[in-house]
């Protein structure tokens, strides 16, 4: 006998029996309480409507005050007179007058033979310190990136002009100067070490545009350290690894250079991108990522000395050991199973980088830096850029399961490309 039912079979009231479940359960979804049909109809009471005036029926507000202060609260307040619009301004023709419209640009009155400066992009910035008649303004550098001219719009809607001090498009930070004299509040940096996965995150930022500025969005720190790939937004390749704080507190366009800030009302972190869709084109929600703010520091403090980061290189492309499967450590890598924190170099250097010279290849996976451990807490960047251009480090690391060290002497990089 074949395993189909025939009308009037037990499995075939069964399956009725759960259509009705379900649109009972439909129903209260929906709204209401949802009643068997033929009980309410049984029990349900005649009595009629009242006749006579419905003055009674007015409606008023009541005078009681809820009393909302929160830790989340207080924080945002602390915070909020530090963080500002940054506009991007570019020398556009006529034409694209109506794109400009598009993107909620505001125009200048500035103008060239090129055309006039036009808003071409806008995201957010915090004001991190005041010195005389100056103050500072951490942003990314993907905010400012291309800029002709930069105003800024501080938290009482007034609009300044920006100058820019010093950039970094490996970090993504970039720090501006503006005239200290309508700044009325700066925001101070928490260390990010700190930060436990779990704990509130809040988001300050202009999602959209300067018309949302100071927008408040509230999540957790969802992983301290998650290494991401990161773009060249221009070019749209891939300029490296970022190693970055993970949050689900909502990061839109327009909340870039904006501060994370913890519930002390710290800055942990600054807002940098956000995870819209995988690989596969599958949407994403809630995968925000922010520069932490131990970086942010060392950053910042460099572009307000020299206007530029120096930095040591090893020239190799890699991948956190984390994000390859513990199948393919054993049986590509050829692991053992106690090394467990490190990175993988993905393609063989060329012979004329540091990591060339020494004999580096393809598959090895580098553990330590004289003697310092690679861990979820002291990535390869955080180790490397400890040491200065020139200087020769001994690097710990696996080829094809054995352990093997040798010297490299570390040079300036000028790529994005490798690290």
């Amino acid at each position: 006998m074949d395993n189909q039912q025939k009308p009037g079979s037990n499995n075939n009231r069964g399956l009725l029996i759960k259509v009705a479940v379900t649109a009972l359960v439909a129903g209260l979804l929906g709204g209401g309480i949802a009643y068997g049909g033929a009980t309410y109809i049984s029990n349900r009471d005649t009595s009629s409507v009242p006749a006579g005036s419905n003055k009674s029926g007015t409606a008023s507000t009541s005078n009681m005050k809820v009393n909302v202060s929160s830790q989340a609260s207080t924080a945002f307040s602390n915070v909020k007179n530090s963080v500002v619009s940054v506009i991007n301004l570019k020398k556009e023709n006529q034409s694209s007058n109506s794109l400009n419209g598009i993107l909620g640009g505001n125009q200048s009155n500035g103008s060239s033979s090129n055309g006039s400066l036009q808003a071409s992009s806008e995201g957010s910035g915090v004001v991190y310190k005041k010195a005389g008649n100056s103050a500072y303004i951490v942003t990314n550098n993907h905010v400012v990136a291309g800029s002709n001219a930069l105003e800024v719009i501080l938290s009482n809607s007034k609009k300044i002009d920006a100058k820019l001090v010093g950039k970094d498009a490996v970090t993504d930070l970039a720090v501006l100067k503006v005239n200290s004299a309508d700044v009325s509040k700066v925001a101070t940096f928490g260390n990010s070490d700190n930060i436990k996965v779990g704990e509130t995150a809040l988001a300050i930022g202009s999602p959209l545009g300067s018309q949302y500025a100071t927008s408040l969005t509230e999540g957790i720190i969802s992983a301290k350290k998650r290494t991401v790939a990161t773009t060249d937004e221009a070019t749209n390749q891939q300029t490296g690894n970022a190693t970055v704080i993970q949050t689900d507190a909502a990061i839109n366009p327009g909340n870039s250079g904006g501060p994370l800030i913890n519930l002390a009302g710290q800055v942990v972190g600054i807002n940098s991108m956000k995870l819209a869709s995988d690989n596969s084109g599958t949407s994403v929600e809630g995968m925000g990522f922010a520069i932490p703010s131990n970086e942010v520091v060392s950053v910042i403090n460099q572009l307000i000395k020299n206007g530029k980061i120096v930095r040591p290189a090893l020239g190799i492309k890699y991948v956190d050991l984390s994000e390859i499967s513990k199948a393919q450590q054993k049986s590509i890598l050829k692991l053992p199973a106690s090394v467990e924190n490190g990175v993988v170099v993905m393609e063989t250097p060329s012979a004329t980088t540091p990591a060339g010279r020494s004999g580096i290849k393809k598959y090895d996976v580098i553990t330590a830096l004289d003697g310092k451990k690679i861990s979820t807490n002291s990535t390869l960047r955080d180790l490397l850029y400890k040491y200065k251009v020139n200087d020769t480090v001994t690097l710990t690391y696996y080829h094809n399961g054995s352990q093997k060290t040798t010297k490299v002497k570390l040079t300036e990089t000028t790529s994005q490309l490798n690290r």
